[in-house]
């Protein structure tokens, strides 16, 4: 971390890259928090970061069926919107203020806590913070989206269509294994 903050990115990739040449070539070379982890655990342990985390894949006695449950994007958008409002009615302010003297640790460097932390800071109003936390909140739900829908093993299920019985198609998904 010192390194980092002292001298950038680029001299962890270097010696990421000579320690652990495998990772070097499957990390995104331009996230930090990766880069820096792999380089750390190269260090403690002495050995590459790629091969602790290289297991065989373990046969299993049964298959997976994989289901996602999606809608059309302007109702998820309401009900995320609709979720946070409950969030802070139920005491997502209060919580966040216990944690504030802990902001600086990267747990609590979440969607939600964030933005609060900044109204604590001042640098925008309450409204403002949670304006932030819906469209963050949004954010995030259409990249985990985006992140699933390149799983061509999900069969997914739109919630939105209102002729569709969930739990038939779940079990008719089921019954093709």
């Amino acid at each position: 971390q010192a390194l980092y903050r002292k001298e950038g990115l680029d001299p962890i990739r270097q010696q990421l890259k000579l320690l652990d040449p495998v990772f070097y070539r499957q990390v995104d070379l331009k996230n930090p928090k990766r880069v820096i982890h792999a380089l750390e655990v190269c260090l403690m342990t002495g050995k590459p970061y790629s091969s602790l985390r290289t297991h065989p894949r373990k046969k299993r006695p049964f298959r997976i069926v994989k289901i996602g449950l999606t809608r059309e994007r302007h109702q998820l958008y309401d009900l995320i919107n609709a979720r946070v409002d409950e969030m802070i009615s139920e005491g997502l302010i209060e919580e966040a203020q216990r944690l504030y003297p802990f902001r600086h640790l990267n747990a609590l460097n979440t969607v939600g806590y964030k933005e609060l932390f900044d109204y604590f800071d001042g640098k925008y109003d309450l409204n403002t913070a949670i304006d932030k936390i819906k469209q963050h909140s949004r954010n995030y739900a259409r990249k985990q989206l985006s992140w699933f829908k390149r799983d061509k093993e999900i069969h997914w299920i739109n919630l939105s269509d209102k002729k569709i019985d969930v739990e038939a198609e779940i079990m008719k998904q089921l019954s093709l294994l």
